[in-house]
């Protein structure tokens, strides 16, 4: 059933909570900002910390989560605009969102950490490992057009490729994607998790009801659209923090056989000093979606040999 006419708008401490076996909710507070974390798995193991992208939430995990507990303390978190954390005004730039999701890690108990992000999650790790560095192990980032690293300078005209990228320039524009989806996030929602997964019944309408709702609650789109209009910002402080230093930690760049991004390795090799990528075959954008095994596999061999070349 399409619920989300009935749960747009709806304040975001009514919006269902899904639970996973072995995992809990928990919330913190970081300047005035109430965020949304799943934490399960090992208490003692190496930590792993996961962002999802647009337009889903941590439950983009809930099929990669059981996998990674059997070795490591789990730890998924909703970004600010995302799922059951709050929607601030003010700045979406990576860099103000990664010092932001950083500190409530921090308030977790989490010293240091593995980070695993997908889309716009990406975007945010990526300027995570540019500042936050003595806290990070390593970081794995999927299939994303990172704001002045990954993402191409200009949209493609080539209509095989122009539908992976469209939607940056239209979510950059004032007001007109407010006015046009507002009512109608199940329709966009859906035509994103159909057209960009490899297949297109990757989702059901259970979940794509699920990711619908959370953008229509409580000014989520407005929220998750300004992470695209903060893009430019979010490259210029990319690029000014780069005329720092590279990025130095050990870096994992999934691919997808028919992702967005053909090759994120080659893409970040040119900003960080170590670098390895991997392609996950039979998957579309969505990889953790799609091929949860292959992402458990490639996560765990990548800290186990982050771990012994130290």
């Amino acid at each position: 059933m399409n619920d989300t006419a009935t749960t747009a708008h709806r304040p975001l401490a009514l919006l269902p909570l899904p639970d996973i076996a072995g995992f809990t909710h928990r919330w913190v507070d970081v300047n005035g900002v109430r965020l949304h974390a799943v934490e399960g798995g090992r208490p003692n193991g190496p930590a792993v910390v996961l962002l999802a992208g647009f337009p889903q939430t941590w439950w983009a995990w809930r099929t990669v989560m059981p996998g990674l507990a059997l070795r490591f303390r789990v730890i998924a978190i909703d970004l600010p605009g995302q799922g059951h954390s709050d929607r601030p005004h003010g700045s979406y730039d990576t860099h103000t969102v990664a010092s932001l999701v950083q500190s409530a890690v921090t308030e977790l108990g989490v010293p240091k950490y593995w980070l695993v992000a997908h889309d716009i999650g990406a975007w945010v790790a990526f300027s995570w490992a540019l500042n936050h560095a003595q806290l990070l192990h390593g970081v794995a980032l999927l299939d994303a057009g990172i704001p002045g690293i990954t993402l191409p300078d200009a949209v493609p005209l080539d209509p095989d490729r122009a539908w992976k990228t469209w939607h940056f320039a239209f979510h950059m524009v004032p007001d007109l994607p407010e006015t046009l989806l507002t009512g109608r996030e199940r329709d966009y929602v859906s035509w994103f998790l159909t057209a960009k997964a490899l297949y297109p019944d990757t989702f059901d309408s259970a979940e794509i009801d699920h990711y619908a709702a959370a953008v229509a609650a409580e000014d989520g789109l407005r929220a998750l659209l300004s992470y695209y209009r903060d893009a430019a910002e979010s490259a210029r402080k990319n690029h000014e923090a780069l005329g720092r230093g590279r990025v130095t930690v050990p870096v994992l760049g999934v691919s997808a056989s028919h992702g967005s991004i053909p090759d994120m390795a080659a893409s970040l090799r040119p900003w960080a000093d170590h670098t390895h990528g991997i392609v996950i075959p039979g998957a579309g954008h969505f990889i953790p979606d799609e091929q949860p095994e292959a992402i458990v596999d490639a996560l765990t061999t990548f800290i186990e040999r982050a771990d012994t070349a130290k």
